[in-house]
């Protein structure tokens, strides 16, 4: 027997909340009926053939008995303004949904919490707590053991070790790696391509060093002579 499909509301109107719109949908347990933001960022009544609502008013059209949320944020004030939006959305009533793509490896005893969305090709391997408010893009690796806190922003393609945590508020950028048993201290900024191999302090960045232009050319390098 198909179960009914439970509506849903997502607060934003950024490229993520179409995302998640599309994913949710296609997922088929959800039906999204509108987007919501506050009046004052709401520049459209309409987006991808949904209405968006005001944030203050959202309980009129989208009743919290009816509906559940998904705050579709990203990292902005290292992942600040999307938790802020949970918390509000949550003081009006609403049950906070999560996204895990039936395209990800899970294993069957990871913990994952509220308002989680965890994109296509994640692995998650035994014994991993995700908190609430955590966003995995695609193609990462949470290796076994490991702990990510609340409301982190982990990129594409990164490696966390086994036995690792992940600090609150923390975001990881693409193809960061975190060694084994390390802790990322809360609030910091890893940076694309950064190796972590030791704890970082709380609210550190940390960067891989810039890619730079080589002195020999490519062509000359592999011996390419001029033509195709």
């Amino acid at each position: 027997m198909t179960l009914p499909r439970r509506k849903l509301v997502i607060v934003g109107a950024s490229s993520f909340a179409e995302v998640a719109c599309e994913l949710f949908d296609a997922a088929g347990h959800y039906e999204v009926v509108g987007f919501a933001v506050h009046d004052a960022f709401r520049n459209e009544d309409v987006l991808i053939g949904r209405p968006v609502h005001a944030l203050e008013t959202v309980t009129a059209s989208c009743p919290p008995a009816d509906c559940e949320a998904f705050v579709a944020l990203t990292y902005g004030e290292l992942n600040r303004a999307r938790t802020r939006l949970c918390a509000e959305m949550k003081a009006k009533g609403y049950a906070l949904a999560r996204y895990i793509s039936p395209a990800a490896a899970v294993w069957r005893n990871v913990q994952i919490g509220e308002n989680c969305f965890v994109f296509e090709n994640n692995v998650i391997q035994p014994f991993c707590h995700l908190g609430a408010n955590v966003i995995l893009w695609s193609g990462n690796h949470i290796g076994h053991h490991s702990r990510i806190e609340d409301n982190v922003f982990i990129a594409s393609h990164v490696v966390v070790s086994g036995h690792v945590t992940i600090g609150r508020n923390s975001f990881l950028g693409v193809n960061s790696t975190v060694a084994d048993t390390v802790t990322v201290a809360e609030d910091s900024w890893i940076g694309p391509n950064a190796l972590i191999t030791k704890d970082t302090e709380r609210g550190g960045m940390y960067r891989a060093d810039p890619t730079v232009k080589a002195d020999v050319g490519s062509l000359r390098f592999f011996r390419v002579k001029s033509g195709p």
